[in-house]
């Protein structure tokens, strides 16, 4: 049998899509509730129909993705305070890359976002510095060499 995929996210992330998933339930509730348009106007297939289905489809899918991810969602924690000198998910860590310092945290996939400052922990620099402690030298290697020199790490709820 197949391993299923775990999501990590943070409290904040799993009560976002919590709160997703109801709202999406609500709507679909009330479109089913309000008037359904015929199949046909005339003798052509009703666009509105049409649209009605395309709609009632798109939110079941979305619907069925976020079960699936809150049925498999592993929530970050820290780790106990004699490990959080280690890079996990969950960490903010200062990094200092060419001479400038590189804040971010560490999180999962599905709540990474560079622009707010949160990488996955499956991105090459997620990836390459857990496990790590401050001093450490990353090397990440892709089309050019970079070095990681690990600063400072925290983890906090903010």
């Amino acid at each position: 049998m197949l391993k299923e995929k775990k999501f990590y996210l943070t409290k904040q992330g799993f009560e976002k899509l919590k709160k997703e998933y109801k709202s999406l339930n609500l709507i679909k509730s009330a479109k089913i509730k309000g008037e359904i348009p015929q199949i046909l106007h005339s003798e052509d297939v009703n666009t509105e129909y049409l649209s009605f289905h395309e709609d009632l489809n798109f939110l079941e899918v979305r619907m069925t993705d976020l079960e699936h991810i809150l049925k498999n969602t592993e929530l970050i924690t820290f780790p106990a305070k004699n490990k959080q000198d280690i890079i996990n998910l969950g960490a903010t860590v200062v990094v200092e890359v060419n001479n400038q310092e590189d804040e971010f945290m560490i999180v999962g996939t599905l709540e990474a976002n560079p622009v707010l400052g949160k990488i996955s922990n499956e991105s090459p620099v997620g990836k390459a510095l857990i496990g790590h402690r401050v001093g450490d030298k990353v090397v990440i290697s892709s089309t050019i060499k970079t070095i990681y020199k690990i600063k400072k790490i925290e983890y906090s709820l903010s």
